[in-house]
């Protein structure tokens, strides 16, 4: 063992030195010496490099281990799992009859990390924020030391997931009377939560947590550090995967069963949940510029595009099919309308794709690429560099899509020009991801990424909380998903998402690609505790936000 952990170390040093990291604080295992319990957990979350000391929760480049190690929510949405709601900062919750009163007990005796105790002031502050508070919000009141109710002005069943699952309660007593442009800019670089850990230290080419040592759950984390690696390709991640030099992490790795083989960790599991998508900047009265805000083009993308053969090629038979309604085919079957498509086609099909552009009025030009009224329907696609299964499937659409007269250009760039330009507008073609839904319904999908309540005009950043990045705005779509939101019963909610799909189907401001493969790989060897496939009790991958801090805390070291 003594051997193995020092041929590790020398390893990881030798790769951080190829991807440009810091020698400082990537050591690798060698503190292992000292026995099980003070081994530093290493971990990729996707982080690039170089790192900058961010731990606010509404900024878009907040570094993973904030969301979930140190800031939590009120309850656990397990998005792999059909339990209830794992109690957290919250003890229990229960709805008025209309849906428009949510009563919450909070959990007594917790601290925030800087001895504060945590209340009911941090509850109401968190769901009243300017940041954070619903558009549906009438008041949060206490009505005792241990109890808020919220009310909302319509019913609000539906977004339970979003007010109990995914609203990160942060301390009042730091957070309060900072402004909206204050509390999205803040670095927070020493953030105060409550979760199982703290900030020790940042670099550029990592950043550290260690065990809150007041933490609510009594006895945990029993892994006392946890180091966060910024690693710009996948390349280099999955070397030092192979190598055992990471101890977690998700990620898309072409041949999972030559991880353990190599000598990396034998944990694997897999658990696809998160459509991949192509983002496109699809409107035009926001703002939006090029081809692709023409419906007919994102048509004709849609049916040019040889998913079955991407599936093969760039994710390794991987991935799964995704349904055109975003719904999670097998789990959400009951959701999807009768009326439209289920599943989106596999195949790829030229000639249909360019019978389309050619009904709404565009010709080829010499060069066999199609026009109208004198622009030629050229496209840019972007994905992050080092991302390779992505990277790889961008290529392979430049490809298919031409033999339909379109001309698309794969291009890459860095995290946070992905990132920039993703939230400003700026941009025409993504290859990107969903967040999947954390219960067996797509609702928040809906919500979050289809709403014209949540989107902004090009060049105006979205907010905190705001996902409809292609700016798609439909009235009709808006008006199903208040009337979803305010349902009770399925019949109710049926009615809705038949709208909602009958419209997204259309104007496909997302054009589904696949379910991407989740893959996460785990060092069982070291730490037990990990979510398996016999045991899926969260989401596994290290970028989980809420999941990740809740595994960690579950984690224990091997005497």
């Amino acid at each position: 063992m003594i051997r193995r952990r020092v041929r590790k170390g020398m390893l990881l040093a030798a790769v951080l030195t190829t991807v440009t990291f810091l020698a400082a604080g990537c050591s690798g295992t060698a503190e292992s010496a000292d026995g099980p319990a003070d081994r530093t957990l290493n971990v990729w979350a996707g982080s690039q490099t170089p790192i900058a000391a961010n731990f606010n929760p509404y900024a878009p480049t907040v570094l993973h281990g904030a969301l979930g190690p140190v800031y939590e929510t009120l309850f656990l949405y397990n998005k792999v799992g059909t339990g209830d709601p794992v109690p957290m900062l919250g003890d229990s919750f229960s709805w008025n009859e209309d849906g428009t009163v949510l009563t919450i007990k909070i959990r007594e005796g917790v601290q925030w990390s800087d001895g504060e105790d945590f209340t009911v002031d941090d509850v109401i502050y968190s769901l009243t924020s300017e940041v954070a508070k619903s558009p549906q919000l009438v008041s949060a009141e206490a009505t005792d030391d241990t109890t808020v109710e919220v009310t909302y002005d319509s019913p609000q069943f539906t977004n339970e997931v979003g007010i109990l699952g995914s609203t990160w309660m942060l301390p009042e007593h730091i957070w309060a009377g900072k402004s909206v442009e204050e509390a999205t800019t803040w670095a927070n670089e020493a953030p105060v939560g409550t979760g199982p850990y703290t900030v020790d230290s940042v670099s550029e080419a990592s950043y550290t947590l260690v065990a809150n040592e007041s933490y609510w759950q009594e006895g945990k984390p029993e892994v006392k550090k946890v180091r966060y690696l910024g690693i710009d390709a996948n390349a280099s991640a999955e070397d030092l995967l192979k190598s055992g030099d990471l101890d977690w992490t998700g990620m898309f790795v072409p041949d999972p069963e030559g991880i353990a083989a190599a000598g990396g960790p034998a944990g694997y599991v897999n658990t696809p949940q998160d459509p991949t998508v192509l983002y496109t900047c699809a409107n035009a009265e926001l703002g939006c510029k090029g081809p692709q805000t023409d419906v007919a083009v994102r048509q004709a993308l849609n049916l040019a595009i040889d998913r079955g053969t991407i599936n093969e090629k760039a994710f390794v038979g991987l991935a799964a099919p995704i349904s055109p309604t975003f719904a999670l085919l097998g789990r959400d079957d009951k959701w999807i309308s009768a009326d439209v498509e289920k599943e989106s086609p596999q195949t790829g099909d030229p000639e249909a794709a360019a019978a389309i552009l050619e009904e709404a009025g565009y010709t080829k030009d010499a060069d066999g690429v199609y026009a109208k009224d004198g622009v030629k329907v050229e496209l840019t696609l972007t994905s992050v560099e080092g991302w390779t299964d992505y990277n790889d499937a961008a290529k392979l659409i430049e490809e298919q899509v031409a033999a339909a007269g379109i001309k698309v250009t794969a291009s890459t760039a860095t995290w946070q020009e992905f990132s920039d330009s993703r939230q400003s507008g700026d941009f025409q073609l993504i290859m990107g991801g969903v967040v999947g839904t954390s219960v067996a319904d797509p609702f928040q999908i809906y919500r979050d990424w289809f709403s014209g309540d949540y989107t902004q005009p090009v060049g105006k950043a979205l907010e905190p909380g705001e996902w409809n990045f292609t700016r798609y705005s439909n009235p009709k779509v808006d008006a199903a998903v208040a009337d979803a939101a305010a349902a009770n019963d399925d019949e109710t909610k049926l009615a809705a998402y038949a709208v909602i799909q009958d419209e997204i189907t259309r104007d496909l401001p997302y054009i589904p690609m696949e379910i991407n493969a989740t893959q996460t790989f785990y060092n069982d060897a070291d730490y037990t505790g990990w979510p398996t496939e016999e045991d899926l009790y969260a989401f596994p991958p290290s970028w989980g936000s809420v999941s990740a801090g809740y595994i960690l805390a579950n984690l224990k070291p091997v005497e």
